[in-house]
């Protein structure tokens, strides 16, 4: 079986003819057409291949396929044919499934295409997980709850961690972590994230927030009034500005002081009976590097 370079994304995977583009919008020379004869791109070989003889890849991380740009392509394909293969595995006579390109199967179904070129790999299921998860990304397709449901596939049913995960679709460990903290949230708000109604910089205000209840308070306030990020933001700290006044002893509120003035954002001391917790908060990667520069004395990048 031949090994794929799944870190390096799809180019280690198709290779590229110099002129190709890269997505299905950039539609320029160099197209592949249902009527080409078989070819090759670089060392691997492109057949046409009956379109219903393939089914979609059971690891597609993405379920949502917005109607109207499937239409767009399909449009795009019926003028200019198919301009980067599919990727398939065989998995009986004559019979294939997805490993990539499922968006462009389907616009070539709406497109009536009786054959697409394909190009035929073996892989394993998280090969195809993994390789379906990098396509997305790439083009940007997959949501944060869709990322987060992929990530977690690859941690739970694989057996990564994430830090594996982040150097198998080059991500830090950190932005792993980071969208894998979405399935904290209550369920109602994780479906709100998947289906686009609350964007992921609204998500990761709300869950600096302790309690379900909290959480879920602020996020219906967010759909009922609209609120943008920056408000999000502040009614958290409002929020943990009122029940730290209500809870805490005044000694727990200077140290609180002093760190959140050395540090330049939120500082929350939760002392139990024995031992306890320093929560700080940060909203960008940028400030979290920044918050840690100051506690470690030195530059850092994660």
């Amino acid at each position: 079986m031949p090994k794929f370079g799944l870190g390096k994304g799809l180019e280690s995977l198709i290779p590229k003819k110099p002129t190709q583009p890269t997505s299905e919008e950039e539609v320029k020379p160099e197209i592949i057409t249902e009527e080409e004869k078989p070819g090759a791109v670089g060392k691997e070989e492109v057949i046409q291949v009956d379109i219903e003889k393939i089914s979609p890849n059971p690891q597609q991380p993405r379920k949502n396929f917005d109607e109207s740009t499937l239409k767009e392509l399909a449009d795009s394909i019926k003028e200019h044919g198919i301009v980067q293969p599919l990727v398939v595995t065989k998995i009986g006579e004559d019979q294939f499934q997805l490993i990539t390109g499922e968006r462009r199967w389907q616009a070539a179904k709406l497109a009536d295409l009786v054959q697409v070129p394909a190009i035929v790999r073996e892989a394993s299921e998280q090969q195809k997980l993994e390789l379906s998860i990098i396509e997305n990304i790439q083009r940007s397709d997959l949501n944060p709850m869709e990322r987060a449901r992929a990530y977690k596939r690859l941690v739970s049913e694989f057996g990564l961690t994430q830090e594996e995960v982040g150097k198998k679709l080059a991500k830090s460990r950190v932005a792993i972590t980071n969208t894998l903290r979405l399935f904290n949230l209550p369920e109602e708000v994780q479906q709100a994230v998947l289906e686009g109604k609350l964007s992921e910089g609204h998500a990761k205000a709300i869950l600096s927030l302790d309690t379900e209840a909290e959480q879920l308070a602020l996020f219906r306030k967010v759909v009922l009034h609209n609120l943008s990020v920056r408000d999000v933001e502040r009614g958290v700290h409002k929020i943990k500005g009122y029940f730290r006044k209500k809870i805490k002893d005044p000694y727990l509120q200077d140290l609180e002081k002093k760190l959140e003035e050395t540090l330049g954002t939120k500082v929350n001391i939760k002392k139990r009976k024995e031992g306890g917790e320093i929560v700080i908060d940060f909203y960008s990667d940028e400030e979290m590097n920044g918050i840690i520069d100051k506690i470690v004395g030195e530059e850092t990048e994660l």
